[in-house]
């Protein structure tokens, strides 16, 4: 009878385990489902159906809907999950598109999942403006879940290459193997959506509507796992490759016609002088400097480089001497199209103000006077084709306000636009994200009590009042700069914070833009920050911080520091450190390029007994980092600004203890 019993109880336990290893048992292999090349005819190499098109474009095919019949690219269910009925509750989706500017409200879908007898949805992926959109219908819930990524950028007729990864309640975004954006869910993806009787639809939701009118190349399914590993890092992250049909790889790929394409009538102009205007009416318009051996084109603002002798630094030599009605902190050169090249002076004394220059028979000649209040710095920025010019006024008077000027074509000057209330302001960045047009401000200190921890505040450009208002305010301490940059689809702000009310051995802070506003992304250690300067070589990205003073207490404070040189780790995705170069209270980088060579200059103010210093210019020298090459004798340096003209390649630099500022022309051969 024991016997009995214990095979009895053996059968139970053996049947207990295999039904429990049958309920574990996935619905799908956990390999890469290549829903895109189920959807297409097989065997492989069936003719494609006439209302799919397989188009090439920038050197890479995708397949394209070319009909209003809908339903051309679609299976059943059943042929990706054999096993049982559920979709994974973990997962990634990858998908490789190319999709062109999509109209305001226009949804259109790269798949569905669908009731075979219904138009009900179970699961879409689809993109709007600016948006992707990841759709469930959780079952016995009764209604419809969106999980929506804002200002993801996808629809700018570019190839890329998204992984959207689902596990609980979070998902996140990657694109082009840059930073991934993680939202949370109210609820957990469902553990039990049934697929029984429902169809995948490839580049559409059954019906026309909605058909998705990009290029797809690559639509992968992979279960139970993040797919980022497997396709990042890789050399072309915006068509990286986790499962593309075969079609698309095997037919020869036709070369492709390399840049831009200008209509056969686009005019050709020689000359030895001054370059013609570029403007809207010019726009297209080819011109050759057969002085400088240089092939340039109109882009309805200034005239950009196609061809060109590549040129090399040779020697840097004075070039004029530019005197401002009182010290100057900054100087901001820009171009009008149609009118030239100007350089405004952010001049320290109210009266005249600060000044306006106009390069007129190749030197700056002073062209309008503007009333400041101890201005510090100038932004110049276009919206909508219209010039502006923004002032920081930092004199300590309640209230204190900055002005936002605007170019008047009839009268040919500035004119006061709006006034925004600041903070014993030192720096304005300008910037636009996906067409919308953006001030933010570096506010010091507040008069009042001279607190340092105060909010900048960023504005946002409203299109139907034309003007700028608060969008979002962040807490700095004693901000003196800002610079904005973008990386791939991702943008990012940078604040040199200088001192907290004790010691200027703060953290500055990078922010990213996530969700409609700017989050933290990574805070740096600097000393006393003055200036950020970002710029890019052979796609590397860089961030050099101008340090400018060591104050710790009621100690000595030091002036010769270390300025850093930070680059973007794609990996660890942060700043790291490249290169420390040693400075005199630095308080600006300028970075600049002559033919192929990179340079940075920095604007040395300061010793700690003398501001009679030299600033250096420093060249890229790959592994080596940035080497000096030229010193250039400046008094109180406090800005730099490299500009061209016809006449050549020139430096600017402003004294922040003198009226003398200068003009330096580099020489090259």
């Amino acid at each position: 009878m024991m016997l009995a019993c214990r095979s009895l109880l053996l059968t139970w336990v053996l049947l207990a385990a295999r039904v429990r290893s049958q309920s574990w048992r996935p619905c799908t292999d956990l390999l890469p489902l290549d829903l895109l090349a189920r959807a297409l005819p097989r065997p492989p190499g069936q003719a494609l159906p006439t209302q799919v098109q397989m188009v090439q474009s920038r050197g890479s095919r995708g397949f394209r809907l070319a009909s209003s019949v809908a339903t051309e690219l679609s299976f059943p269910a059943s042929q990706v999950f054999t096993n049982c009925d559920y979709f994974p509750a973990e997962f990634s989706l990858v998908a490789t598109i190319k999709i062109p500017r999509l109209r305001q409200k226009r949804n259109e879908y790269i798949f569905s999942v669908l009731e075979e007898g219904s138009d009900s949805l179970l699961l879409g992926l689809r993109v709007s403006e600016n948006r992707l959109h990841f759709l469930v219908t959780p079952p016995g819930v009764g209604g419809r879940s969106r999980l929506s990524f804002k200002d993801v950028g996808l629809d700018d007729n570019r190839w890329h290459t998204v992984v959207l990864a689902v596990t609980g309640p979070y998902a996140t975004l990657t694109i082009d193997c840059g930073l991934p954006l993680e939202l949370k869910q109210v609820q957990s993806f469902p553990g039990a959506l049934s697929t029984r009787g429902s169809r995948f639809f490839i580049g559409s939701r059954r019906r026309l509507r909605g058909r998705f009118s990009g290029l797809l190349r690559q639509l992968v399914l992979l279960p139970g796992s993040d797919a980022t590993p497997r396709l990042c890092p890789t050399s072309d992250p915006s068509l990286a490759a986790l499962s593309v049909p075969q079609v698309l790889k095997s037919t020869p790929l036709q070369p492709d016609q390399r840049g831009p394409v200008y209509p056969y009538e686009a005019e050709a102009r020689v000359t030895l002088g001054k370059p013609p205007p570029c403007s809207g009416p010019e726009e297209g318009q080819l011109w050759f400097n057969a002085q400088r051996k240089g092939l340039f084109i109109c882009d309805g603002l200034s005239w950009k480089t196609l061809l060109q002798n590549k040129e090399r630094l040779d020697y840097v030599e004075d070039y004029q001497d530019l005197y401002t009605s009182s010290e100057t902190f900054d100087v901001e050169v820009f171009s009008i199209p149609s009118e030239g090249l100007f350089l405004a002076a952010a001049n320290r004394d109210s009266r005249p103000g600060s000044g306006i220059y106009k390069w007129r028979d190749g030197s700056f000649q002073l062209y309008q006077n503007i009333s400041t209040q101890e201005a510090r710095a100038w932004r110049h920025f276009t919206i909508d084709g219209k010039i502006f010019m923004v002032v920081a006024n930092s004199r300590e008077v309640e209230p204190e306000l900055s002005v936002i000027y605007r170019w008047n074509q009839r009268r040919q000057r500035f004119l006061r636009h709006q006034t925004l209330e600041t903070h014993s302001a030192l720096d304005w960045e300008a910037f636009q994200i996906h067409n919308h047009s953006f001030l933010v401000v570096a506010n010091h200190r507040r008069a009042r009590d001279s607190n340092h921890n105060i909010h900048s505040v960023i504005y946002r450009w409203n299109p139907n009042t034309k003007l700028f208002e608060v969008n979002q305010t962040l807490s700095t301490s004693g901000a003196y700069d800002w610079e904005f940059f973008s990386v791939g689809p991702y943008h990012f702000l940078v604040v040199a914070n200088t001192f907290d009310g004790q010691t200027t051995a703060i953290s500055s802070t990078v922010y990213v833009w996530l969700d409609g506003c700017f989050r933290v992304f990574q805070n740096i250690p600097t000393v006393g920050a003055t200036d950020w300067e970002t710029f890019e070589i052979d796609g590397r990205f860089f961030l050099a911080v101008a340090n400018s003073q060591k104050v710790l207490g009621r100690g000595p404070s030091l002036y010769s520091i270390n300025s850093t040189v930070y680059e973007l780790n794609t990996l660890t995705r942060t700043f790291i450190r490249f290169q420390d170069i040693l400075t005199h209270s630095a308080v600006d980088w300028e970075f600049f390029t002559i033919g192929e060579e990179k340079f940075l200059v920095v604007a040395n103010s300061h010793d700690g007994s003398s501001y009679s210093l030299n600033s250096v210019v420093y060249r890229w020298q790959g592994y080596e980092g940035f080497v000096p090459v030229h010193s250039l004798p400046t008094f109180g340096c406090r800005d730099w600004e490299h500009f061209s003209t016809d006449e050549g390649s020139f430096l600017v630099y402003s004294s922040a203890t003198s009226r003398l500022s200068k003009v330096f022309r580099l020489r090259t051969y």
